[in-house]
């Protein structure tokens, strides 16, 4: 006999409450899932469906649009730019002079079958990002320290035959030093999520609990909890926008971003190609760090505990799986093109005008510097090219 099915719609047609050893209704549930299965693939095969999913995921006809699967990041006075496991961090000195340091990094895990697991490739992405954007920065910020230095060292110190402190190089991390380096590295990275996850998961579910002595519902709290989170985003983005400083960073940003969508639109990485290129892109960090928040705002508003420790400690353990959720939408937004995937990249490149300034032409020479150190970019624009002309002449 059945028991009774306690989930509406498609998940009652799969899910019967039965207990261990209930043979016959597993069964029913696998032959549900067969019938299920066959049917929506006849579905998917069907010209509406098919329709559907033309106008929602492919490109407008005529629009050159490829995947580079190049990235980077912003750095003190340049950019990074990576293509697999090879990175270059291009800097544009005071003096006018752009120098660039070339290197590898597989990642944390150096199994490529990791990048292969939906969710987990996610997480380890994440934690590589921060690794590598942190090394970066250090890395283009030694020059000007080094600047620094050497304007406030006594004049008569070359005199005396005393070296000034040379500038820690890249590729210094393998040499007797770098195990230093890298736990100086390590503990900068764990400070800055420690910080992240105290100001954008802790803080908001705290201020969310004096809904909850003031007589709010737990929808009403965790509502509440998701409109705070969202709220303590926007302003961390918008008051370091402010910043002087950043806002040099986001030139390079913006400089960075035109370089891909300079190459991804089957154009030659030119200055004047790069200016007329978009500063927004849907694989930017900052999109990334949007769907975080919007993910995490919809998860913890349907996980619910009653135990106020549990919950706290929910938000914690979840961040893996939120940002495994995050990295699967932004890859399906850099993969795809459509009305679908507009719309789901929509408010993440609107932020970026946030974080993106127009660059000048020295910037954006620094991110073609970046990009040429790593990438094949007349390669793969010319595929591009064929491909589209290709694809053009069998409609």
């Amino acid at each position: 006999m059945e028991t009774k099915v306690e989930v509406a719609g498609t998940s009652a047609f799969f899910c019967n409450r039965f207990e261990p050893g209930n043979l016959q209704n597993a069964g029913i549930v696998l032959v549900r899932m067969t019938v299920f299965l066959k049917v929506s693939g006849r579905i998917r095969r069907s010209p509406g469906i098919r329709r559907i999913y033309g106008l929602c995921f492919e490109r407008s006809k005529g629009k050159i649009m490829g995947y580079s699967g190049i990235g980077g990041q912003a750095v003190m006075e340049g950019v990074m730019m990576k293509n697999e496991d090879i990175y270059a961090v291009a800097v544009r000195k005071s003096d006018g002079e752009i120098i660039v340091e070339k290197k590898e990094y597989k990642g944390i895990l150096k199994s490529p079958s990791v990048k292969k697991i939906p969710l987990l490739r996610g997480v380890v992405s994440f934690v590589d990002s921060l690794i590598l954007g942190m090394s970066s920065l250090t890395f283009s910020a030694s020059f000007f320290e080094e600047e620094e230095e050497t304007r406030d060292a006594d004049g008569n110190a070359a005199e005396e035959g005393q070296e000034t402190r040379r500038r820690p190089s890249v590729t210094d991390r393998e040499s007797g030093g770098s195990k230093k380096e890298d736990m100086l590295m390590g503990g900068t990275v764990a400070l800055s999520i420690v910080l992240a996850v105290a100001i954008f998961m802790v803080l908001p579910y705290w201020l969310s609990t004096l809904f909850r002595r003031w007589g709010f519902s737990e929808g009403g709290v965790a509502l509440a909890e998701g409109l705070l989170r969202i709220a303590i985003f926007f302003a961390y983005v918008i008051g370091i926008s402010m910043m002087k400083d950043i806002q040099r960073v986001y030139m390079y940003h913006g400089a960075e971003h035109k370089c891909i969508n300079c190459i991804e639109h089957g154009l030659d990485l030119t200055v004047e190609n790069v200016r007329k290129s978009s500063r927004l892109h849907k694989r930017c960090g900052t999109s990334f760090l949007f769907f975080v928040i919007i993910v995490s705002v919809v998860l913890f508003f349907f996980v619910r505990v009653d135990s106020p420790l549990l919950r706290l400690g929910l938000r914690i353990l979840l961040i893996p799986v939120i940002a495994g959720i995050s990295f699967e939408l932004i890859r399906l937004a850099g993969r795809r093109e459509g009305k679908a995937v507009d719309l789901l990249s929509k408010p993440g490149m609107m932020l970026q005008k946030l974080t993106t300034r127009e660059p000048d032409e020295d910037m954006i020479e620094v991110g073609i510097a970046s990009v040429e150190a790593v990438f094949d970019w007349k390669g793969y624009v010319k595929n591009l090219r064929e491909k589209t002309t290709e694809q053009e002449a069998g409609r």
